[in-house]
C-alpha cells in the first residue's frame, strides 16, 4: 500500500522516504518501529532514540538490521574497453563519496564473483563492443550473471548506464543484457537504465541525477543539498573534476608535422601527425588514445543546405546553453551528417510526409533497414525521402552532435616532451552512386596542414597498458594503422631502458609502400629495443599472407615466450583481424601445450585476468 500525500500528515518527501521504506522492512521490524514510536510518544519517554535503544538492547539490534536496509553503500561496477565507461564511473563514484555515501568501485574482471550476493545497492556502467559484445574486462562478470552459478539477488537495487554507438545494429546490448539478467534474478531497479549515444555527457549526467536522488530518498540527504547538486541544473557536473582540458573542453593543438607514410603508388594513405601540448598540461601514457573533434567537408555542408534550400547565414542554436551560431559554420563543426542511424530515421519520419522512413522502420523489415542505412549520408536521406520542407532549426535538432575519434597515440611522452604523435589511414570509398570519405581522417589528409589546429583531449585506457615491470617480456600484433601504440611502447622501452624481450608482428598489403615506420623498427632492432619482428605483406605473394600465418609458422617459440610469462598486445580492427589472431592464438596453445580447446580458452582467460593479454580493438 503506498502512502498518499492528500490523505496523510506527511509531506511529499517524507511519504516518499516511507514509502521506500516500509516495503523493505521485514515483520520483526515493523513490530520495534511501531513500539519505538508509541514509547516515543510517552511522557516518560526522552522521545529520542538513544533513550529508547538504551532500555531495550534488543531493539538496538533490530535497529541495525533496519539501518542495513538503508545502507549507504554502494558498488560501482564498470566494463569498459576504450576507458569512456571507467572514467565515468570514477566520476559517479567521486560524487557519491560527496554525498556520504561508502563506495566500492571496481573493474568487472577484478570483481569478486562470489561477494555479489552481499551487495545491496549496484551501478554497472558499461560499453558495448563490435556486434553487440560486451568489452574484454566485463566479460567474465557478464558470463557468470548469465550462467547457472549466478545467485538469486533479491535483495539487490541496481541501475544500469550503459554507453554504445547508435549507428550500430546492437546499440548498448550489453547495457540491455545486464539490466535484464538484474532483474530475472530478482534484482530491483534503483533507476531506470539510460542508454547512452556517442555524445554521452547529458544523459550521463542526467542518469547519475536520478541515481542520487533514488539512493537519497532512503538516506538522510536534504532535498536543499540535491538542489544545489552541479547535477540538478542537468548539466554535465559529472565531470567537473576533469583537467581544465578535458573531452568537454578540448584543447587546440597546432600541428607541427604532417606526412604520408606510404610510399609512391600504394593503394593506401597513411598520415603521420604530430601535434604540440605545449601549454596544455595534457598528460599520456602509452596505451591512451587521442580524441579528436574533426569538421565536415565543406563541400558535403554546401551540397545538404543547395539541396534543402536553406540560408547558410541563418543563426541557429546549437546546444542547451543557448550558443549559437551561423547555419552553415553549425553543419561543418556541431553536428554529424555522414552517418544515418536508426534513431536519426525515426525522428526524420516524424518530420517528412513520405512514408519511405516509415516504411523502413516496420517490424520484420530490419535486413532493409539495415541495408539502407549502411555507407549512405544525410544527403542521401534528404534526397530520398524529401525532407527538403522541413525548416533548418527544426531539422539539425534531430541530428546527432559531432562525436569525436578517438585514435591510439603513437608516441610517449618520455621521449617527446609536449607532443603526442598519431598514425591515420585516410578512408574513400565510393558507394550508393557518391565517393565518400572518412570525416577526420580525410579532414587530416586533405585539409590540415602545419600550422593548423585541431581540438583534442587525452582518452585514458587502463586496458591496454604495458607490464608494470619493465622486464617482463611484450609480444605485440598490429596490422595497418594498428601499428601505431606499439610505436609508443618501444619508445618508452627505451626511454626507461627495459631490459625485457620485445617481438612485433607486422602486416599490410605491399613491403616496398606499406612498411610503416620501416626506419624506426630497424634502428630498435640494431639497439635490441626491439628483440625480433615478424613481417607479413598480403599481396606480395600469390597467396595471401596475414599476421596470424606467421605466428603459425613461429607458434613454438611463441608459446615458449608466453610461458615464460610474456604479455600480449593487439590492435586493430576486431571483427577480423582481432577475432583471427584471438583464434590463432587459442590454437597455438592447444597444439603446443598438448590442451584441449577449452583448456586452451581458460589459459588465454588467465593470461587476460593477469593483464597478460590485452587488446586495443574498433
Amino acid at each position: 500500500m503506498q502512502l498518499q500525500v492528500m490523505n496523510s500528515p506527511f509531506n511529499q518527501e517524507q511519504a516518499e522516504l516511507l514509502n521506500r521504506l516500509l516495503p523493505t522492512l521485514a515483520e520483526p521490524q515493523k513490530i520495534w518501529l511501531s513500539g519505538y514510536l508509541a514509547a516515543a510518544s510517552t511522557p516518560s519517554s526522552s522521545g529520542t532514540l538513544g533513550a529508547v535503544l538504551q532500555k531495550a538492547p534488543e531493539a538496538e539490534l533490530l535497529f541495525q538490521n533496519t539501518n542495513q536496509v538503508l545502507s549507504k553503500e554502494v558498488t560501482i561496477l564498470f566494463g569498459s574497453q576504450t576507458g569512456n565507461a571507467q572514467g565515468l564511473a570514477k566520476d559517479v563514484s567521486e560524487k557519491l563519496k560527496e554525498r556520504g555515501f561508502q563506495v566500492t568501485l571496481s573493474a568487472m574482471n577484478e570483481f569478486k564473483l562470489n561477494t555479489i550476493k552481499k551487495v545491496q545497492n549496484l551501478l554497472i556502467l558499461v560499453s558495448t563492443h563490435g556486434e553487440g559484445d560486451p568489452p574484454d574486462s566485463a566479460l567474465s562478470f557478464y558470463e557468470f550473471l548469465r550462467g547457472r552459478r549466478a545467485p538469486q539477488l533479491e535483495g539487490l537495487q541496481f541501475s544500469v548506464l550503459s554507453l554504445g554507438d547508435s549507428s550500430y545494429e546492437f546499440f548498448c546490448q550489453t547495457g540491455k543484457d545486464f539490466d535484464q539478467r538484474l532483474e530475472e534474478l530478482g534484482g530491483q531497479r534503483l533507476y531506470p537504465r539510460f542508454d547512452c549515444d556517442l555524445d554521452y555527457e547529458e544523459p550521463a549526467a542526467e542518469w547519475l541525477e536520478g541515481v542520487l536522488s533514488s539512493l537519497s530518498a532512503t538516506q538522510d540527504v536534504g532535498s536543499a543539498e540535491r538542489q544545489n547538486s552541479p547535477l540538478a541544473s542537468g548539466g554535465t557536473g559529472i565531470l567537473t573534476d576533469e583537467p581544465n582540458y578535458s573531452r568537454t573542453n578540448p584543447f587546440k593543438a597546432e600541428i607541427l608535422e604532417n606526412v604520408n607514410l606510404n610510399g609512391r603508388g600504394s593503394n593506401k594513405e597513411t598520415r603521420h601527425l604530430e601535434l604540440s601540448l605545449e601549454g596544455s598540461n595534457l598528460e599520456f601514457e602509452p596505451g591512451d588514445s587521442l580524441g579528436v573533434y574533426p569538421e565536415n567537408d565543406p563541400a558535403l555542408v554546401d551540397m545538404i543546405i543547395e539541396e534543402m534550400n536553406w540560408n547558410p547565414e541563418e543563426i541557429v542554436t546549437v546546444n542547451k546553453q543557448g550558443d549559437a551560431r551561423p547555419l552553415r559554420e553549425a553543419l561543418i563543426s556541431n553536428y554529424e551528417i555522414t552517418v544515418l542511424t536508426k534513431p536519426l530515421l525515426e525522428k526524420a519520419a516524424q518530420l517528412s510526409s513520405n512514408n519511405g522512413p516509415r516504411e523502413l522502420l516496420e517490424p520484420g523489415h530490419e535486413e532493409k533497414l539495415k541495408t539502407y542505412l549502411a555507407g549512405r549520408d544525410l544527403l542521401d536521406l534528404v534526397r530520398d525521402f524529401t525532407l527538403q520542407e522541413v525548416p533548418a532549426s527544426t531539422f539539425i535538432s534531430i541530428l546527432r552532435k559531432m562525436p569525436p575519434r578517438l585514435y591510439s597515440i603513437a608516441s610517449s611522452l618520455k621521449a617527446n616532451p609536449d607532443e603526442v604523435h598519431l598514425t591515420i589511414g585516410a578512408v574513400r570509398y565510393n558507394t550508393h552512386g557518391r565517393g565518400r570519405a572518412g570525416v577526420c581522417s580525410v579532414q587530416c589528409a586533405e585539409r590540415t596542414q602545419p600550422g593548423d589546429y585541431l581540438p583534442v583531449f587525452i582518452q585514458r585506457n587502463q586496458n591496454f597498458k604495458l607490464p608494470a615491470d619493465p622486464d617482463t617480456p611484450i609480444i605485440m600484433i598490429g596490422p595497418g594503422t594498428g601499428i601505431a601504440p606499439f610505436r609508443a611502447f618501444l619508445q618508452e622501452r627505451e626511454e626507461l631502458a627495459a631490459q625485457g624481450k620485445t617481438w612485433l608482428f607486422f602486416g599490410d598489403q605491399h613491403f616496398v609502400t606499406d612498411f610503416l615506420y620501416q626506419t624506426e623498427w630497424q634502428q630498435w632492432l640494431k639497439k635490441d629495443v626491439l628483440t625480433k619482428i615478424d613481417v607479413a605483406f598480403s599481396r606480395d605473394t600469390e597467396e595471401k599472407v596475414y599476421v596470424q600465418n606467421r605466428m603459425l609458422e613461429k607458434s613454438g617459440e611463441l608459446y615458449q615466450w608466453l610461458e615464460d610469462g610474456a604479455a600480449v598486445y593487439i590492435c586493430g580492427d576486431e571483427k577480423h583481424m582481432a577475432h583471427d589472431v584471438h583464434a590463432t592464438l587459442i590454437k597455438i596453445i592447444e597444439q603446443e601445450g598438448g590442451m584441449s580447446g577449452e583448456k586452451a580458452e581458460g589459459y588465454l582467460a588467465e593470461m587476460q585476468q593477469q593483464k597478460r593479454y590485452q587488446r586495443d580493438v574498433y
